[in-house]
């Protein structure tokens, strides 16, 4: 393995948006450094199954269904 070609493996904290805390290994910032959150899994709805809005343009979705509507599971 070469010397001095990756990046340096430290200690970090992050602080997720609700205030809680935790410690792991990253290649951001230096030692000790604070990673601040803006979005995590506890407020994005990709993760806690927030809704979902379907907008249809050009009636795409009502053409998809049409098509493969038959094709139920």
């Amino acid at each position: 393995m070469r010397a001095d070609i990756h990046p340096d493996y430290h200690t970090i904290k992050v602080v997720m948006t609700d205030g809680t805390e935790y410690l792991t290994h990253s290649t951001w910032g230096k030692e000790g450094g604070i990673l601040n959150l803006d979005i995590d899994p506890t407020t994005h709805p990709a993760w806690n199954g927030g809704s979902q809005i379907l907008v249809d343009r050009g009636g795409r979705i009502s053409r998809f269904k049409n098509r493969f509507g038959t094709l139920g599971l």
